[in-house]
This record gives structure tokens, C-alpha cells and sequence, in this order.
């Protein structure tokens, strides 16, 4: 089948090798443009281009879409019969969604209706879900509200964290793409009832609010892992929270409130016990390795 592929990021990778291996004919792929990364800063290409161009495909990076009559133009002329979306990041603009003969097919990671948007995966751990998947749908013009081919479900380990997660619907989602093109099965509408948003996430929500429970906050830092990240403040500095897990409170205090001087601190509801924590520009290290080197007393406020 003659494709165009649209994405930029790791999860989307293993969908574009898988395509490429199986044989189809991939006409163009499509990813966002180079931009500074790492400590120094310095340009690189998004996992995605990396990947194309080792396997030799074409790449475009247009940095927008909306107005780009000559981007339309382009894709329409590639006369795909289907694009392939997995985490692209720009909206497909009409006349690019009505392009390809058989549609624009979108690799979302969660079971639709359940968590649209741009970060599903970290909203599934964050809410507790039990399950969550990967759901082959045609793209319309709302966000991720398009009739769906193919839905399958994935059990959330008790200790997963994001990262862990990301890899395992990478792979799923890699594997029903090729079922979804081979049979074409009939789309159906997503169901009316429990569709919830999982909005993108940005650096601002790594602060832990330590008014919630803790057994929220532990969810929170597995959601994170490994971006944004968790962090609290500690003694002016910033801590970042790497690993944790929720005990009963052995007594009453404010929370953000060390409760004992192995870093149990005092939540909303229960307590929180950090169990690998990370200093800027410092390796990460297990509690006891940190406290050797940073120790700090029962009654510590953590903001």
C-alpha cells in the first residue's frame, strides 16, 4: 500500500520500522523540524527523521499546516492511499485529513473515548486506570473523535511507570497498524459516553502538590517518569522525585512536612516515602546514598 507517515517522537518509531519492513511504500515521511535538545542545546533531528533517513526514506518538516496551501498541495500530489498518524504533533488541516483514498489512520494510546489528547498514557497511570490500549481510528476534524477500526486493550502492571508503558503501546500499536491496513475492517463511531481529555503536558506540572494523598502522588511521579518528571523544594533547591512509594502516617503534621529523617513526608492523606530522589546537575541517587551526603531532619518542610 502506497502510505505517507506522520510522526516525530520514540513512540511513533516501531510503527515506521514495522511499515517499512513489511513493504509497504512509503512516500513521504512526515515529522516536526529539528530543534535544540540535550545540555548543549544543539540541533537535532525528532526520532522519527533520524529513523527515515537510516532507512533511506523521504522526509518533510514543515513547521505548520493551517495556512500551507503548498504543504496541501504536496501531500495531496504523494496520491497516498492511506497516512499513517502516530504522535505528529500539528493538526491536519481539512483538504490534508480528505487527501488519502482510504483516510488519515491515527495510533492513539489510550481506548478511546477514554483519554484524548496529547497525553494519554501519563493520564492513565495519573487517574489509576486498570487498562488502558491502543486504538486505530480515522482522523476527522476533532481531537481524537474519529471512528474507530481497531481497539486493544493493555493491563497497566501495579508499578508501571509512563516510560515502561510508552514502549509496550509502542510495540502494540506498531502491530495493529499493519492488521488495520491489511484488513480494512469497517470503522464504527466512538461511544457517547465516557470520553475524558488528557491535555499536554508542559515542565510546570512536575511540582508535586503535597496537599493531595499520597497514594495520588504516587501515581503522579510513575505518570512522569520520565518527562516532565516530579520535583519538590528542599531547602531552596529543587529535588527531583525519581521513585516513591505510600505509607501510613505515623502521626499528624502539615503537608510537605518530613515526618522522619528517611524522607517520609506527610500528605493530605497518608504519607509519602521517597525512595530515589535527584539533585540538579547530581546523579540520581537511592534515599540512603542521598542522606549520607544531605541529611536532613524530621519536621523539614518540603515545598
Amino acid at each position: 500500500m502506497r502510505l505517507a507517515f506522520m510522526g516525530s517522537p520514540d513512540f511513533a518509531v516501531p510503527a515506521l520500522l514495522a511499515l517499512h519492513a513489511a513493504g509497504h511504500d512509503i512516500a513521504a515521511v512526515y515529522c516536526q523540524p529539528p530543534r535544540p535538545a540535550g545540555r548543549g542545546q544543539a540541533v537535532r533531528p525528532c526520532p522519527v527523521q533520524a529513523a527515515a533517513e537510516r532507512l533511506g526514506l523521504p522526509v518533510r518538516s514543515p513547521a505548520r499546516l493551517r495556512q500551507a496551501a503548498e504543504e496541501h498541495a504536496a501531500f495531496a500530489a504523494l496520491r497516498a492511499d492511506a497516512a499513517v498518524v502516530a504522535a505528529y504533533g500539528l493538526i491536519l488541516p481539512p483538504p490534508m485529513l480528505a487527501a488519502p483514498r482510504l483516510g488519515c489512520l491515527n495510533i492513539h494510546a489510550s481506548l478511546l473515548p477514554r483519554w484524548r489528547g496529547a497525553a494519554p498514557i501519563q493520564a492513565a497511570i495519573r487517574a489509576g486506570d486498570a487498562e488502558t490500549g491502543i486504538t486505530i481510528m480515522r482522523m476527522d476534524a476533532g481531537l481524537d473523535t474519529g471512528p474507530m477500526l481497531l481497539r486493544e486493550a493493555v493491563p497497566i502492571p501495579p508499578r508501571a511507570t509512563a516510560g515502561l508503558l510508552h514502549d509496550v503501546l509502542a510495540d502494540r500499536g506498531a502491530r495493529l497498524i499493519l492488521r488495520a491496513l491489511a484488513h480494512m475492517p469497517a470503522p464504527i463511531p466512538q461511544p457517547a459516553e465516557g470520553a475524558s481529555y488528557a491535555p499536554r503536558l508542559t515542565r510546570a506540572d512536575a511540582a508535586l502538590d503535597w496537599t493531595l494523598p499520597a497514594a495520588a502522588l504516587d501515581r503522579q511521579i510513575r505518570a512522569f517518569d520520565p518527562w516532565p518528571g516530579s520535583t519538590a523544594i528542599l531547602d531552596g533547591g529543587t529535588l527531583k522525585l525519581l521513585a516513591a512509594h505510600p505509607e501510613p502516617a505515623p502521626g499528624a503534621a502539615p503537608p510537605g512536612t518530613l515526618l522522619d529523617a528517611a524522607l517520609l513526608v506527610a500528605c493530605g492523606a497518608d504519607a509519602l516515602r521517597l525512595t530515589r530522589v535527584q539533585l540538579p546537575g547530581r546523579a540520581a541517587l537511592d534515599a540512603a546514598a542521598f542522606l549520607r551526603g544531605h541529611p536532613v531532619a524530621a519536621g523539614t518542610r518540603l515545598g
